[in-house]
């Protein structure tokens, strides 16, 4: 079973025929609302708004476990995750897709971050957190090795291989911090793929980030500061062509991949199982699905 992720600008878009509303309740609290079963491209699908249907979540309110949790006890294997991003280097201007590869975390800490803790202990890689197969699916559709073959409906720029930087949000960046990002090496900024992509690793999902560029973030006083408004516009054509990538990435259907996977916790847990209590080891086996 496939899933889309929505971020801002992503809560809902065309050629969706909504099949029905889906539990949204985990032993983490609910999952954002709006999480249902959908038929898109002649497939079902399940669909989530990640700050919920009507954008009522901050990216530190979102209930990231539940999510993930929600997804993975409905069945879900395969993950897209469609988020607006900023950035930080010029050649990545607003109206480009980014399938980033590695992240840094600079979020505050109050964001409930693992399925580990209160008992359970383990660790998960993360050496490698995008799903390979399906990365390379995108730089197939993109025609980056083979220009004529490029996808017709992907009228528009895809880059790989870089960083995306997390932070806690609602604000902006001020300017000596986007300075500083770009110091650190990464490449776009946002607020919601951290600990989003951990989790999915944790929970043994292959999860593929597809960050659509809304601004140039704050860093060069020579390029208009990132604002709401700005925002907000490019966000409308971005839907469009998130629509065009997500048909086709279903289309080519990617592999699943160990690598990608890591096995999640089952593989990854220190714990002995028997000496978990059993309502965690309930939800655990949920987990190693």
């Amino acid at each position: 079973m496939w899933a889309v992720i929505g971020g801002s600008g992503f809560e809902s878009f065309e050629g969706v025929t909504e099949i029905r509303a889906l539990d949204r309740s985990t032993p983490f609290g609910d999952a954002s609302s709006g999480l249902r079963l959908i038929e898109f491209s002649g497939r079902e699908i399940i669909f989530l708004s990640r700050h919920g249907r009507h954008h009522e979540l901050t990216p530190s309110e979102v209930n990231y476990r539940a999510n993930i949790f929600a997804l993975k006890k409905h069945g879900v294997r395969k993950v897209i995750s469609v988020s607006a991003v900023g950035s930080l280097q010029k050649e990545l201007a607003p109206g480009d897709l980014v399938v980033a590869s590695q992240y840094i975390d600079r979020t505050k800490g109050i964001r409930s971050h693992t399925f580990l803790g209160g008992g359970l202990v383990g660790h998960v890689s993360l050496a490698k957190p995008v799903w390979a197969a399906a990365a390379r699916a995108i730089r197939k559709l993109a025609g980056e090795r083979a220009p004529l073959e490029k996808t017709p409906s992907l009228d528009f720029k895809i880059h790989f291989d870089k960083t995306y930087v997390c932070i806690e949000g609602p604000y902006f960046s001020t300017q000596a911090e986007s300075i500083s990002y770009r110091q650190m090496g990464a490449h776009i900024i946002g607020m919601t793929n951290f600990p989003e992509f951990a989790l999915a690793r944790e929970a043994g999902l292959c999860y593929v980030p597809c960050c659509f560029v809304t601004d140039y973030d704050c860093w060069d006083d020579t390029i208009e500061h990132v604002t709401l408004q700005a925002v907000l516009e490019t966000m409308k054509q971005n839907n469009k062509k998130a629509v065009n990538l997500i048909r086709e990435i279903l289309k080519s259907d990617p592999a699943e991949e160990i690598e990608s996977r890591g096995g999640g916790l089952k593989s990854s847990l220190m714990t002995p199982l028997e000496s978990i209590d059993p309502i965690r080891r309930e939800w655990l086996e949920i987990l190693f699905q």
